[in-house]
């Protein structure tokens, strides 16, 4: 674990170098990095002890998650979920409801996430519209702890077909460290161009090959042009030299293993290349994220529904309305939310049954993951914050407690990040929070005990 050390107790501040793994260490399988003694030795055992996950998947909704969408009539304490029925926008988690933990009360004030907080989400710092991440995010600092892969991170976002089109990445949601986000993939095409290029035949490979050439051609112009520039300068110029190198360098790992891939490819079909709503992509790209997990290219999954902004759209389940104006409306007994948070719940469903289908260990590939299911601003649009409901999806005989609803009591949600940590056996006193923030936001030291198995 890379840390620094702050007034004895341990934050997490993530080494943002090596985010990229050379091909020894691929081929190696070497595991994450070895991890510092924790404050409280008897928590933490109890949870390092538990089968640790080796990928952890988050997906973040748009415009809020009322939590009376999400909690089962009745439940106001902490309660097992079995003798519960599931409230008909979640009804499809229902037969999960031995793997789920839901978590009602942990707060995110600090975030400012209004309309939303953007990469204070998964940071849990301050955010806001066209600032730059402050620090890395948790999705990322649990990608530098997992098993090593080709490709360690591996973020998507859904919108709708135009925002899609024009903005085939966007960086809202997750960062590396302070200034340095890390983009989602919105285009499909472009995205199993990029993953599944070096298997493909016809226009997809002849695409790919051009792309490669290209992009080979400028990281060596870049490379020439960094050559007298000032020492400042070339630091800056020197991000976008290793970008290029990053990207190229990845095509390569990939096309290394491509016998491998091509019993993963998702079929390159009509919703890929001729969608008729944007849910055909949006359908699409989950492919594509379960595809990059179950090949074992990525080991951490960050999903963007509506990509972290105010806008969305989800014509394919019949709902006309669209962008902010969803966010002004009731989400409870509302039939639009309804439709909309039903299908997060099917992806989510999908997920863990596509998961399960594959064979790890004395088990399968569920056993050893986490889903963290949530949104980038709290319990609604225009929120202050002040409730801010999770859904986790794992394995029983994991760290993380489930089939279980606990009401948390002023927590942040930095608390239940250093919770995350501590499951994958990358235990931290705090997370993006200083001693004087946590006084003021209730924040303690170490995990959430009640969610640790």
């Amino acid at each position: 674990m890379h840390s620094t050390i702050q007034a004895s107790e341990r934050i997490i501040m993530p080494d943002l170098k090596g985010t990229m793994i050379n091909r020894r260490k691929m081929l190696q399988g070497m595991a994450a990095a070895a991890v510092a003694a924790p404050l409280f030795p008897g928590i933490a055992q109890a949870a390092l002890s538990k089968r640790k996950p080796k990928r952890v998947i988050f997906f973040l909704q748009n415009q809020g998650f009322d939590p009376y969408t999400a909690i089962p009539k009745g439940l106001k304490e902490d309660a097992s979920l079995d003798s519960f029925e599931f409230e008909e926008p979640i009804k499809a988690l229902e037969p999960l409801k031995d793997r789920l933990h839901i978590i009602n009360g942990l707060h995110g004030r600090h975030t400012s996430p209004s309309h939303s907080a953007f990469f204070g989400a998964l940071g849990g710092y301050r955010g806001g519209i066209g600032s730059p991440p402050r620090g890395a995010t948790i999705d990322h600092v649990i990608s530098q702890h997992l098993p090593e892969t080709v490709l360690p991170h591996l973020c998507i976002g859904m919108d709708s077909l135009p925002n899609m089109r024009s903005r085939p990445t966007l960086a809202t949601l997750s960062a590396t460290g302070p200034g340095k986000p890390i983009f989602m993939h919105s285009n499909p095409q472009a995205l199993y161009q990029a993953l599944f290029g070096s298997i493909s035949t016809g226009e997809v490979r002849e695409r790919y090959e051009a792309r490669s050439n290209v992009l080979r051609s400028v990281e060596r112009i870049a490379q020439q042009n960094s050559h007298g520039l000032p020492a400042d300068e070339k630091e800056r110029y020197s991000s976008y030299t290793d970008g290029f190198r990053d990207m190229n360098g990845l095509r390569g790992r990939l096309a290394d293993i491509s016998d491998h891939l091509k019993k993963f490819a998702p079929e390159y079909g009509e919703k890929f290349t001729n969608p008729e709503f944007e849910t055909d992509w949006h359908d699409s790209l989950l492919d594509l994220g379960i595809s990059a997990l179950k090949s074992g290219i990525t080991n951490t999954l960050t999903i963007g529904s509506g990509r972290g902004e105010i806008f969305g759209a989800w014509k394919g389940l019949g709902v006309d309305k669209q962008g902010h104006n969803l966010g002004h409306m009731p989400q409870p007994n509302n039939e639009i939310w309804v439709k909309i948070r039903q299908y997060n719940c099917r992806m989510l469903a999908k997920l863990v049954k596509e998961l399960e289908s594959m064979p790890e260990g004395d088990g399968n590939m569920m056993d050893n993951s986490l889903i963290v299911y949530t949104s980038n601003n709290a319990d609604r649009q225009h929120t202050s914050g002040a409730n801010w409901p999770f859904i986790l999806i794992g394995n029983p005989a994991g760290p993380i407690k489930t089939g279980q609803f606990t009401q948390m009591k002023k927590r942040p949600i930095n608390d239940l990040y250093t919770t995350l940590l501590h499951a994958v056996g990358a235990p931290a006193d705090r997370f993006n929070m200083d001693k004087n923030l946590a006084e003021n936001y209730s924040s303690k030291v170490g995990p959430i005990e009640e969610l640790l198995a």
